[in-house]
């Protein structure tokens, strides 16, 4: 009976190894220019505690190499937090994470020696493909998109500082240390109702 109830457990326990292929790639970061997986996050699909998964690893040094397998730094782990939510539990974390390419991900399955890194590990470089097909086909795309949250992020910078010369200004006026000039010759005409103030290296005219 307890054999029997054992499988059943086992069956059951199988049925919820299935992930969905979103599922992992939505697992999968780029990192200094390449695709890969959290040791926490492959921990916990293979349903091992992080802490054992990394020592698997150290017993076996000399199967992960850099490509296979390198550890965040600080400020990459804390970029990481700030963009996702479910890694606020490293901002109270000894160590920063480790880091698995693809190849790494292969490495590991044959480590753990267990059926489900072993059936995972297949889905999770289907992932990996999947993704990297995907970046090829969409290459000029992601460029652009690129292109433009760097536009949006300098946009940005430009009227923060705008605001703060405006600010300035308007301090500066309400204290009476500078005074408006009426009339300021500018490109050949006379404009009346003219401020002009130079704060550091910024012209502001209002």
């Amino acid at each position: 009976m307890a054999e029997s109830n054992q499988i059943k457990h086992n069956a059951t326990h199988s049925i919820e190894l299935t992930y969905s292929s979103q599922e992992i790639e939505h697992r999968i970061f780029t990192i200094r220019g390449t695709q890969v997986m959290l040791d926490r996050d492959l921990a916990e699909l293979f349903q091992i505690k992080t802490i054992a998964l990394n020592q698997a690893v150290k017993r076996n040094a000399t199967r992960f190499p850099e490509s296979f397998r390198f550890q965040l730094t600080q400020s990459e782990t804390d970029e990481l937090i700030t963009n996702c939510d479910r890694f606020q539990s490293l901002k109270h974390s000894a160590s920063t994470p480790y880091a698995f390419t693809e190849q790494g991900v292969a490495m590991l399955s044959t480590v753990l020696r267990s059926d489900i890194a072993v059936r995972l590990s297949v889905q999770i470089i289907e992932a990996f493909v999947a993704m990297r097909r995907f970046i090829v086909a969409n290459a000029g795309i992601l460029q652009r998109l690129d292109s433009l949250e760097q536009f949006r992020l300098e946009t940005k910078q430009e009227i923060a500082s705008i605001g703060h010369n405006f600010e300035a200004l308007l301090n500066r006026l309400d204290d009476g240390s500078v005074k408006p000039i009426e009339g300021v010759f500018v490109e050949g005409k006379v404009l009346d109702a003219r401020i002009y103030l130079e704060i550091g290296k910024t012209l502001v005219c209002l």
